[in-house]
């Protein structure tokens, strides 16, 4: 549900549509598989590497959940006041072929959000639970790629005000996670 939240795989659709605008839907379905490949691989190397980050430059767990817990707070805050994520939109709305990279691979897809929570799941854990945390990430970058290439006929389907419905239940939702986050990243910090 966390990744799901924060990748937003239906409220980025009129991001994607606005992007590819012009584009026949060949290349529109080229832009949504590599922009999914990308973010991908993104947090896959985040979610395979994280540990040693925190090693190499001596970070502490509960400073990562407080940093991480602020920053997925801040993002659900921002839609909740119904404003575009100044940490997942960079302005540039405007297609040419980077943006397949930037801004929709990232950050839009894998932005400082996504790769603080792929991390905080497998910061202390085992092989199992990596495994775990990349496949449902995996179903996640999944549904986002069926969610753009089907981006025109969902947004026909369930309206542009059903977005900005499903945009303030997915900022509740991060809001939560984020404040969750925070409180365990205290406690483990103050051994509470």
């Amino acid at each position: 549900m966390a990744f799901f939240a924060i990748m937003n795989p239906v409220v980025n659709i009129p991001i994607f549509i606005q992007l590819t605008t012009g584009l026949d839907e060949h290349k529109k379905k080229e832009v949504a598989k590599t922009a999914n490949i990308v973010a991908f691989l993104i947090v896959f190397a985040f979610i395979l590497i994280g540990k040693y980050i925190f090693q190499i430059f001596g970070l502490t767990i509960p400073a990562f959940k407080v940093f991480g817990g602020i920053l997925i707070f801040f993002i659900g805050f921002e839609m909740l006041q119904s404003k575009k994520s100044s940490i997942h939109l960079n302005g540039n709305t405007q297609y040419d072929e980077g943006i397949t990279i930037s801004p929709l691979a990232i950050p839009i897809l894998a932005g400082p959000g996504t790769i603080v929570t792929a991390m905080n799941f497998v910061v202390k854990a085992d092989l199992y639970h990596v495994l775990i945390t990349t496949l449902i990430f995996a179903l996640v970058v999944l549904l986002t790629y069926l969610a753009f290439i089907y981006s025109t006929y969902i947004l026909k389907l369930v309206g542009g005000k059903n977005f900005v419905i499903i945009g303030k239940i997915m900022g509740i939702i991060l809001g939560v996670l984020g404040a969750n986050m925070l409180i365990q990243g205290i406690k483990l910090a103050f051994n509470i």
